[in-house]
């Protein structure tokens, strides 16, 4: 689906200032253990389904839809994972977004992996040892959903 379309509302009165906005991704594994990957079509990355909550949305709800609209995987999230302030990101187009991402670890219930739209160039389940080349954030993600330490979060700088 790629920008939703009340972002798209909000853009045409605030331009390209930066925007906050909150976001999830999913850390989907099968009853193999392998992890579910897409390779995005917007800078040929591979990475874990994320995407942008619709207004009113459950982030759990908003990571089961966003799995199953990039891969036509079904999944149950069953845990969050980490909760982290993402970088400051721009856009080609000169949008400037920064992100509150809600990591979630989900488990594959049903359907075939496959690029189910158009945000993803490449859909598979890998074996952990077998991943593609990610960015660093990407593997934390998956660490910290492979671990059974709790939520991670960027500890208080407040005492």
């Amino acid at each position: 689906m790629g920008t939703p379309d009340f972002i798209r509302t909000v853009r045409a009165s605030a331009g390209h200032q930066l925007l906050w906005l909150p976001g999830v991704s999913a850390v989907v594994l099968d009853d193999r253990g392998r992890v579910l990957l897409g390779r995005r079509a917007d800078n040929h990355k591979w990475a874990v389904p994320s995407g942008i909550p619709d207004p009113g949305e459950q982030p759990a709800d908003c990571a089961a839809r966003e799995v199953y609209e990039e891969t036509a995987v079904r999944c149950v999230p069953e845990r969050v994972v980490m909760v982290k302030s993402g970088e400051v990101v721009t856009y080609g187009n000169g949008d400037i977004c920064q992100f509150m991402d809600l990591t979630f670890r989900c488990r594959a219930v049903g359907g075939e992996a496959r690029v189910n739209d158009d945000e993803s160039l490449e859909v598979g389940w890998f074996e952990v040892d077998a991943m593609p080349t990610m960015d660093e954030p990407q593997l934390f993600r998956i660490k910290q959903a492979l671990s059974d330490e709790p939520t991670w979060f960027v500890p208080t700088s407040f005492e």
